[in-house]
């Protein structure tokens, strides 16, 4: 006997709707892991047809960047709890950086996308305004007064840019490296080597005289 549509409890609306197929995509997720599940499983799990999940998610992809999404902010909160205390840029950016390395592979619902072989879609999302936007938030809300070290405006915009590409670099390293990436102590001094002397307040008033003759 074919079960009722939403297993007999419609949504209210539309965005009730998407909690409830992204929570239902989770579950698949966890169940058949993100390479194999699909649009068909998701609305299997909730009782409707596939075109019913096509309405608010066009594809697979769309809905499995949307689960990352929804996964970002508890992430993006456990990353500032972390992060408490360093008031130094050039040190918390490496151990922002260090800290994601070290974490996100654990985090399958935001690395989703690297899991269904979509390495591409999951640079062009981690790139995308929505994303860098987040990445700008969970920065303002640590304990390091970034106006106060130079990194205003399009200044702070380029570093979360710069230490976000940086970080697919580890991403991408860690999906297809046979041998494991740099962890502990050996990835923050390689970061505090290569990463840190660009977050350094001298690096920023070093190109201040480049920009102003350019212009």
């Amino acid at each position: 006997m074919r079960r009722p549509a939403w297993n007999g409890s419609p949504p209210s609306g539309p965005e009730e709707a998407r909690e409830r197929i992204l929570t239902a995509a989770m579950r698949c997720i966890d169940t058949h892991g993100a390479r194999r599940t699909s649009l068909s499983h998701v609305a299997a799990e909730l009782g409707v047809i596939r075109q019913t999940v096509y309405r608010y998610y066009p594809s697979t992809e769309a809905l499995v960047a949307a689960v990352g999404y929804a996964a970002r902010d508890s992430f993006v909160d456990r990353l500032v709890a972390h992060l408490a205390g360093r008031a130094d840029p050039a040190e918390l950016a490496v151990e922002g950086l260090a800290f994601t390395v070290e974490e996100l592979p654990g985090e399958r619902y935001l690395t989703a996308l690297m899991s269904t072989g979509q390495g591409t879609a999951f640079s062009r999302y981690a790139l995308s305004e929505v994303a860098l936007g987040a990445c700008r938030e969970a920065f303002t809300r640590t304990d390091v007064d970034w106006a106060a070290h130079g990194f205003t405006g399009a200044e702070f915009d380029g570093l979360i840019e710069f230490l976000v590409r940086v970080l697919l670099s580890f991403v991408a390293e860690g999906a297809e490296a046979a041998a494991p990436p740099r962890r502990g102590a050996e990835l923050r001094a390689y970061l505090r080597r290569w990463v840190a002397p660009a977050v350094r307040p001298e690096a920023v008033a070093c190109v201040r005289p480049v920009r102003a003759i350019a212009g």
